[in-house]
């Protein structure tokens, strides 16, 4: 029994096949590594995270609403406050009201924190059960 091997001619021929071998190894190799590295990148703390809504405010004549300038000047509506404690008496005259009126504390962007945060104490120490702040939404295209 004979085995022919090669082209009778004996000229060898040029194969002009691509060989796909390597690129599927390194395409495997490159699968494997990100199949590998995404679950790191997305494991994180599981936290419930507070849901955004956007509820159009409604102003009553009944809402107070108190605004703390940039100097950490308090005015109720537009008469200025002469500190926390006249602003405590005047928070506890409508806490009693029933329904109670809501708060609606106004700080510039450029006040402290401190200031804005003397309004909410003296709301809490009035008996104030609903204290909203009022922002203005981010500039379209900003």
């Amino acid at each position: 029994m004979a085995m022919n091997v090669g082209s009778s001619s004996g000229d060898d021929e040029v194969v002009s096949t691509i060989n796909t071998t390597p690129l599927v190894d390194v395409m495997l190799v490159l699968l494997i590594i990100f199949l590998l590295t995404i679950p790191a990148v997305i494991n994180s703390v599981k936290l419930n995270l507070p849901k955004e809504t956007n509820v159009v405010r409604v102003t009553k004549p009944e809402n107070i609403e108190i605004s703390v300038s940039k100097e950490g000047d308090i005015y109720w509506g537009t008469t200025l406050v002469n500190d926390t404690d006249d602003l405590v008496k005047r928070l506890g005259k409508v806490a009693v009201l029933n329904p109670q009126p809501e708060v609606h504390v106004r700080g510039d962007d450029k006040s402290r924190y401190e200031s804005v945060g003397r309004v909410v104490y003296a709301c809490q120490r009035a008996g104030i059960m609903k204290v909203s702040f009022v922002t203005e939404p981010p500039a379209k295209g900003g």
